[in-house]
């Protein structure tokens, strides 16, 4: 019998991914990962359902406590991002550090298997004419998650099933049902966990860093105005600004060094490239020349047509065919050949 570790957060996603590979006959360990203290989708209510699902399943369920790692590889990496005037994007990072590398690892050591599986919806691909596993777009492409996997490695892409990639929402939700899962109904998770469990990425920041007083300033450097802090603002901004102008002005510079928000009009925070760091190439090698692609800025942007140019020290320039508006740096950018994930990393900076 084949054996699978399926990652267990209590949700009907996961559930259903571990029913459908348990009533296709594989032997399926379940195994939460304790992230974090208090409430949260993944934590202390996540723990008590993916419990009842396996109970209901028949399967092992084991709760691996990684709190350590998360407070260092998200907590600490999220706080340190902001105080320096950048967005980090968590759900990468989560994913490759604290999600999928230590599941493998502990599948393969303490449980003697090879395979995990998630309920992401992404999928899967071997291309044998390259020898690469290749990360493509899920079938739904509005639960579509592959944004956030760019920077698994090959090794984690070949240990990973997806279940779910080839399904609707919809046929998740049914197949639940069908299952008697009772994590069927259950409400979707809405916002990142640590979102979810201090109730606002402002209340969770301000746990960890005190307000500083500082100036909004125009790029002339006139004063408009007041912040408390620079960690409450990101690139793009428009509301909450606080201050009055006869145009809409936008956050275009955090500069965390001399504490103060520059804002500008529309045209300022609309840029022809940017360079990207910590660049994963997921579905091919790293190529030599400039290619042509389409990357999203954001996990929820429109794929726009963009070259890719390889730089060194696993960095790219991305060059759009159009200006794009409001480029974050910290957050990922992701570039596509259709449903295939060719490779992501960080954004550093526009230039």
């Amino acid at each position: 019998m084949k054996k699978v570790v399926v990652g267990l957060s209590g949700g009907v996603d996961s559930s259903t991914a571990a029913a459908i590979l348990h009533h296709q006959g594989y032997e399926v360990i379940g195994l939460t990962l304790w992230l974090m203290k208090g409430k949260g989708q993944c934590c202390s209510e996540g723990m008590i359902d993916a419990a009842g699902i396996c109970e209901q399943l028949g399967i092992p369920h084991e709760v691996v406590d990684i709190r350590d790692v998360f407070q260092t590889n998200i907590v600490d990496f999220l706080v340190t991002g902001y105080s320096a005037g950048i967005t980090p994007l968590p759900c990468s990072q989560c994913n490759k550090t604290v999600k999928f590398g230590p599941m493998v690892q502990y599948a393969r050591e303490k449980l003697g298997c090879d395979r995990i599986a998630t309920g992401h919806y992404a999928r899967i691909n071997y291309d044998e004419a390259t020898g690469r596993y290749q990360l493509l777009r899920a079938v739904d492409r509005n639960k579509d998650q592959s944004y956030f996997l760019y920077d698994l490695s090959q090794d984690l892409l070949e240990a990973s099933i997806f279940p779910l990639g080839e399904l609707e929402k919809t046929d998740t939700r049914r197949i639940a049902a069908e299952y008697g899962l009772q994590t069927a109904d259950k409400p979707e998770s809405q916002d990142l966990c640590l979102v979810e469990s201090n109730g606002s990425m402002r209340a969770f920041l301000d746990k960890y860093l005190a307000p500083k007083t500082g100036d909004i300033v125009d790029t002339t450097g006139k004063v408009l105005g007041q912040h408390d802090g620079v960690h409450h603002y990101t690139i793009g901004q428009r509301k909450g600004l606080g201050i009055a102008a006869p145009e809409p002005l936008y956050v275009i510079e955090l500069d965390a060094v001399n504490n103060r928000v520059v804002v500008g009009d529309r045209t300022k925070v609309t840029q022809p490239e940017c360079t990207v760091g910590r660049v994963n190439w997921v579905s091919i090698a790293e190529p030599s020349t400039p290619i042509q692609s389409e990357v999203q800025i954001r996990y929820r942007s429109t794929p726009t047509p963009v070259t890719v140019i390889p730089l060194e020290n696993s960095r790219v320039r991305l060059v759009f065919d159009e200006p794009q508006f409001s480029i974050t740096p910290g957050q990922a950018a992701v570039w596509y050949d259709g449903e295939k994930v060719l490779g992501g990393g960080i954004i550093e900076q526009f230039t």
